[in-house]
């Protein structure tokens, strides 16, 4: 027998009751990749930037160039890094740092320096930190795939990656989330709903060759519009019309037509070699994107 109150009205009761109640609940650790202390890199902004906003503990991690080019498998620098001593943490280091965090409204820090390869360090220290904020030219564009696929593919962190040479203040008023119904995509919105729920504009691009049935069969059975609605986040949903071949480019180019600061998407939802051989979203987001990226694996 069929309750008073019908299952469809039952659901959008608790919807905005989720919405009401919705807390803003930020970051509580970002760990900034930081390339350059003088002037500091753009990661050590963005990440400041972002702590900001939530009273979150910064660690500033330095990547010297001489680990940016190593895998994620190499256990030590290779004997030519060897050549060059590798920096380590210092006292006036941090200070510098702390300093730079405090200016800008962070009183939380901490600092280190990289020893082993970058995928080594974001999974290590991804352990204890909400979000990883990079450059992509933390390493040379001929070994982008290699070591930053890599790093993504093995962190199990959300990584916040910045377009090279980002010089803008970040902004998050408008967010555009790529959506395929896979367990990646989900875990990527997850991860971003501190920045959707500071947002004005939140739009979901939906693949337009996920059908009902398949969404069915996905794990898990997310719907990203009344999940974000639940968390008091205002989204509007559009069809994204492309092949697998070409789903990055489309995102990118309706990224730019709404005008948007920030791209959420799942990084690598097929097997690794399949992306690679066929060139897939991930990769050309990767390479190509303006606009700070939000990845997860």
């Amino acid at each position: 027998m069929e309750s008073a109150m019908s299952m469809p009205f039952a659901r959008d009761v608790a919807r905005a009751a989720a919405s009401t109640l919705a807390i803003r609940k930020g970051y509580s650790d970002i760990l900034a990749l930081i390339t350059s202390s003088g002037p500091w890199s753009p990661a050590a902004f963005a990440a400041i930037d972002v702590a900001a906003s939530s009273d979150a503990h910064v660690t500033g991690c330095y990547v010297d160039a001489s680990v940016r080019s190593l895998r994620g498998r190499d256990a030590e620098p290779t004997v030519m890094a060897l050549l060059t001593e590798i920096p380590r943490a210092s006292r006036d280091d941090y200070d510098a740092f702390s300093a730079f965090a405090h200016a800008r409204g962070v009183h939380h820090v901490s600092w280190m320096c990289a020893q082993r390869a970058p995928a080594w360090t974001m999974r290590s220290m991804g352990a204890w930190h909400d979000l990883i904020v990079l450059e992509r030219d933390l390493v040379e564009p001929s070994l982008l795939v290699d070591i930053l696929g890599e790093a993504l593919l093995t962190c199990r962190t959300p990584c916040l990656v910045l377009p090279p040479r980002w010089d803008k203040p970040l902004s998050f008023k408008r967010i555009v989330i790529g959506w395929n119904g896979g367990i990646e995509a989900a875990r990527a919105i997850h991860a971003s709903l501190p920045l959707a729920q500071m947002a004005e504009q939140v739009t979901i691009l939906r693949d337009s060759a996920l059908t009902e049935a398949d969404e069915d069969q996905q794990a898990p059975p997310l719907d990203p519009v009344t999940y974000l609605r639940g968390h008091g986040v205002e989204v509007s949903e559009k069809v994204l019309d492309a092949s697998p071949l070409t789903a990055g480019k489309a995102m990118l180019a309706e990224s730019a037509r709404l005008c948007a600061d920030c791209l959420v998407m799942g990084a690598y939802g097929h097997a690794r070699t399949r992306e690679r051989v066929l060139g897939g979203a991930t990769r050309h987001i990767l390479q190509h994107a303006e606009i700070p990226v939000l990845m997860q694996h």
